[in-house]
């Protein structure tokens, strides 16, 4: 196999592993709040112990959200190495400054909510849970800046030297807010909130069904079935603020996303479709106009206002399609899910069947990995409808990767990281099942001695 693909599939399969446990910590951060927060003014021992039982959580996910993050930092600069010459100076500064502003913050602010609990007054534990949720969404910001810059590149010069052509940052702040990081930063954060949400939801689900830990577990299903519910609606504004801007700054990598070939037409949505590249079409099934009618376009096509489809694209300059399209469309119905489940139970907790409607609370156990699979989703259809561009319209994949890394160097990392990440998952899912099983402590101390 080419050196460079393997190098693809290695930084794809190390950074959607890594992308499990980030979404996730940001997610449980805001619901440790909220649940310390009903803790620290209730003063109920239901809200205490649920909370210190996320908190173990929450810990868990942090420790293996580190471990595999650091993995990818290395790999810029072994398979990456002209990447990393390219874009060093401007890369580099929003990393930077997400490991010293952000998740130093987040590690010292959770040493202290694990450990400091009986040694610091109730209040100031409860502020360092808050820095620890702030800290969370801080790295994400810095992580997404330097993402979002690949996408739409601001506030920088090229400059020649004697390796070649150099990114240099010429205006901080345009680089920090280039076109796309406020949108992509809330869709991203707001998917985090569901996916830390439909955890909750799915363990306190569990707890209800095995009639075990009840006062906590109700108090989480109700918590996060809330938390889940407002996130969503956030999901879906933001995700239609992104596609706008993304028909404007990246209208390639838009038209493969939507299967949009001929621009003389109102472009359609396709509710489900396999893409026939040979033929320039869509088959499935597809609702004329309406992308066009959600961009503001209207129905009748002009030069002014037409959307651009891939017959007027170059073919070397399309991304993979097929990958492009079902990663967009895959990921629209994971949200379309996550809905349904949180509609149906908003309808039964104002029906007052909530607790009792056994059916629903087994849906929602398995329903956890719905999330998951919807940012993987996105971050395909993202990264790969990018393409053949590694920084938009500077830097194509082909010229970024070490010519000095031989195909059989990939293939033994390749080979080591699948092994140990399949090692790492085993044990994060055994983990996480066996301190989901005790269930919160002091609830089962007081009202259920078997759990």
């Amino acid at each position: 196999m080419d050196p460079e693909l393997l190098a693809r599939i290695q930084f794809a399969l190390t950074a959607g592993f890594h992308f499990l446990f980030p979404p996730l910590s940001i997610g449980l951060g805001v619901f440790l709040v909220i649940v310390r927060g009903f803790a620290y003014k209730t003063k109920d021992p239901a809200w205490r112990s649920l909370a210190d039982y996320w908190t173990k959580i929450f810990a868990l996910v942090f420790a293996f959200g580190v471990a595999t993050g650091i993995v990818l930092e290395f790999e810029f600069g072994t398979n990456w190495a002209r990447y990393s010459r390219f874009v060093g100076d401007v890369f580099g500064s929003p990393l930077a400054a997400e490991a010293i502003f952000a998740f130093f913050m987040e590690s010292c602010f959770l040493g202290i909510v694990l450990f400091g609990q009986k040694k610091v007054s109730e209040g100031f534990h409860y502020f360092s849970t808050i820095m620890v949720c702030f800290g969370a969404h801080l790295s994400a910001l810095w992580i997404l800046v330097a993402n979002s810059w690949m996408q739409t590149p601001a506030g920088y010069h090229l400059v020649e030297t004697e390796n070649g052509l150099r990114a240099e940052i010429t205006d901080f702040w345009a680089m920090v807010f280039n076109p796309s990081t406020i949108d992509r930063l809330w869709h991203v954060l707001v998917a985090a909130w569901c996916t830390g949400a439909f955890l909750a939801l799915a363990v306190s689900a569990w707890h209800l069904l095995k009639k075990r830990c009840v006062p906590a577990a109700e108090r989480g299903l109700k918590t996060a079935l809330s938390m889940a519910a407002a996130a969503l609606v956030l999901l879906f504004a933001s995700g239609h603020a992104s596609a706008m801007l993304l028909e404007k700054t990246q209208p390639v990598k838009f038209a493969a996303m939507e299967g949009i070939f001929d621009s003389s037409e109102p472009a359609g949505f396709h509710v489900i479709g396999y893409v026939d590249e040979e033929a320039g079409t869509v088959r499935g099934l597809s609702v004329p106009g309406v992308v066009s009618v959600m961009l503001g376009k209207g129905l009748e096509v002009t030069p002014e206002n037409r959307v651009l489809g891939l017959d007027d694209v170059p073919a070397e300059e399309r991304p993979p399609l097929q990958l492009t399209f079902q990663g967009f469309h895959w990921m629209v119905y994971g949200g379309c899910v996550m809905v349904a489940v949180a509609g149906v139970g908003l309808l039964l907790w104002f029906r007052g069947k909530l607790l009792s409607t056994r059916w629903w609370l087994a849906l929602c156990v398995p329903a956890c990995v719905v999330p998951h699979f919807a940012l993987q989703m996105g971050w395909i259809a993202t990264e790969v409808g990018r393409q053949p561009w590694i920084v938009q319209g500077l830097l194509k994949t082909k010229d970024a990767f070490s010519t000095n890394v031989s195909a059989g160097q990939l293939w033994f990392s390749l080979i080591f990281f699948t092994l140990i990440y399949a090692v790492m998952f085993a044990l994060f899912v055994a983990l996480l099942l066996k301190k989901v099983r005790q269930g919160p402590k002091e609830i089962a101390a007081a009202g259920d001695p078997e759990s």
